[in-house]
């Protein structure tokens, strides 16, 4: 009996070395990393996505982009507070302290959950990055930044029914085109030189007369342009979304965590939470 309770009150040192829990940390953020992943997941799979390179994106109302930025705050919010009231609820008080201390040590776990969970996504997601980025592209490398992003203009622009040369390889002017479209988003836009190069560039590539290939270059210096600025608003609305759902996750997992180390210590649960289908005094609680 002596033996167990000097295992269960640890001495000041015991509690100072004791004050973050990294078991109930790690148990809450990888709980509330799973979440996030499903989340997320389902969201991009109706279609709740922030960015995507698909050209039909570019077409997406605001309303939409909106509501896509709204549902990442609500799932971030969602994730860190079920992973920091998980390690609240189980973490262990190994003294008896003030409850306002009690209160701040739990605070400061789901600050742990959520800063934990945080680098967790950010190395998954840099992992997956970099192996898109190493994945073999094939024997070429004239490959533009600005593919992603105006594939289809540059399709647009070198399509022909008949070309001056069948078995030309392209990429390179393709590549050349896209970094010159890219300035079209730029304050001077797309200079009178570049201009005249490109309709050089798309008459002689595709066989189209002079006047053909001057509108085709107008049309996908204008689709580009706007293709860009849609691509920077769901940048910027990816970017405060982002910044907006880490912020309120960070205070959704400080009052999570609270609240689960109130239940931890005797607070009644919320209705939701017991089994309403049995006797009051069978009903599923944890003290």
């Amino acid at each position: 009996m002596e033996m167990a309770l000097h295992n269960d009150v640890a001495g000041p040192q015991d509690a100072e070395r004791d004050y973050i829990q990294w078991g109930a940390v790690i148990a809450g953020a990888l709980a509330a990393s799973a979440m996030s992943l499903i989340l997320v997941t389902f969201g991009a799979t109706v279609g709740l996505g922030v960015s995507s390179t698909a050209p039909t994106w570019r077409d997406a109302s605001a309303a939409l982009s909106l509501l896509s930025g709204i549902y990442l705050i609500l799932q971030a919010v969602l994730s860190f507070g079920c992973g920091a009231y998980i390690a609240g609820r189980i973490r262990r008080p190994r003294v008896a302290a003030p409850a306002g201390e009690v209160e701040t040590r739990d605070g400061v776990h789901g600050l742990a959950v959520w800063a934990t969970a945080v680098v967790i996504g950010s190395l998954v997601a840099a992992l997956i990055g970099a192996a898109a980025v190493n994945r073999p592209s094939g024997p070429s490398t004239n490959v533009s930044a600005a593919e992603p992003l105006l594939s289809y203009e540059l399709d647009r622009l070198f399509r022909s029914g008949r070309r001056a040369a069948p078995n030309a390889d392209i990429r390179a002017d393709r590549a050349e085109a896209g970094r010159i479209l890219l300035t079209s988003s730029g304050h001077a836009g797309v200079s009178s030189d570049d201009r005249a190069y490109l309709i050089q560039q798309v008459g002689s590539t595709t066989g189209l007369p002079a006047n053909e290939a001057e509108k085709r270059v107008d049309t996908a210096i204008a689709n580009a342009q706007n293709a860009i600025n849609r691509s920077r608003r769901s940048t910027i609305i990816l970017a405060f979304s982002l910044a907006t759902a880490m912020l309120l996750g960070a205070v959704a997992a400080w009052a999570a965590a609270c609240a689960g180390g109130r239940h931890r210590d005797g607070a009644p649960l919320p209705e939701w939470m017991t089994r309403s289908d049995l006797p009051a005094g069978r009903r599923m609680t944890v003290p």
